[in-house]
């Protein structure tokens, strides 16, 4: 974990404030974001999810309190508060609070240069619009020359994870995750193409449980070579993202 930068003259006196500020007030002093969709990892101190995930618990039961829902005699509703506390920090968003996975990269040594494609690589996050499940497929196609990094295939359904457990839009988080695996990889080319299923469509709104969303990130040769993104789409098979 990257050292937390000291907090500054203005900083918050530490005993009785939530830490849910404390953490607010590192990345501000750092002059860093904390989007729906920004992972903010390096202001994470050991210790601080549990009390983090203890006062979302406290907010959370104010929130069912106030939808007049009585949380003491109603047996289903007694410890939901925790419940959805715990899923959020620990799994749904977890892609906000914790560090990369581990990603070991090799060296290109057999010079290969051919398309890869890997997928469909089964998605999950949720809207920041109504925090309803996006669920979907990916698939990634990867155009290496001599010099691009090698990773195992199962380290780009890891990066995937990691970006997608945050509130998010389609639309970002697709060239969120291209930017992560160019990084990574310095290929000659890069493509990515979605499909999800949105529940803010399905649950709520028009209720269209049929409707998805697809949309693509073309980099590098992808992007000028009509013939290769060809190649690529016509070697994903039929998407279907139930």
């Amino acid at each position: 974990m990257k050292s937390i930068p000291a907090p500054g003259p203005d900083a918050i006196p530490d005993e009785g404030v939530p830490m849910s500020v404390k953490i607010r007030e590192r990345i501000q002093h750092a002059r860093k974001r904390f989007n729906a969709n920004d992972n903010i990892a390096d202001f994470i101190e050991p210790g601080d999810m549990e009390r983090l995930l203890d006062e979302v618990e406290v907010k959370m039961q104010g929130v069912l309190e106030s939808m007049v829902i009585d949380t003491v005699n109603d047996h289903n509703t007694n410890d939901t508060a925790r419940r959805v506390a715990k899923m959020y920090l620990n799994e749904v968003f977890k892609g906000r609070y914790v560090q990369p996975p581990p990603i070991t990269e090799f060296p290109n040594a057999e010079h290969l240069n051919e398309l890869m494609i890997v997928g469909p690589i089964r998605v999950r996050s949720a809207c920041s619009h109504h925090f309803c499940p996006v669920i979907g497929q990916v698939w990634i196609g990867v155009m290496p020359n001599e010099r691009t990094n090698v990773i195992g295939l199962s380290k780009y359904a890891r990066l995937a994870e990691w970006v997608m457990g945050r509130p998010q839009i389609q639309e970002e988080a697709v060239v969120m995750l291209a930017d992560l695996i160019q990084e990574k990889t310095q290929p000659d080319g890069l493509a990515i193409v979605m499909e999800a299923s949105h529940f803010c469509m399905g649950w709520r709104g028009v209720k269209d449980l049929d409707s998805k969303m697809i949309n693509s990130v073309m980099r590098g040769v992808f992007l000028k070579d009509p013939n290769l993104r060809r190649e690529f789409l016509a070697l994903i098979p039929k998407r279907s993202a139930e």
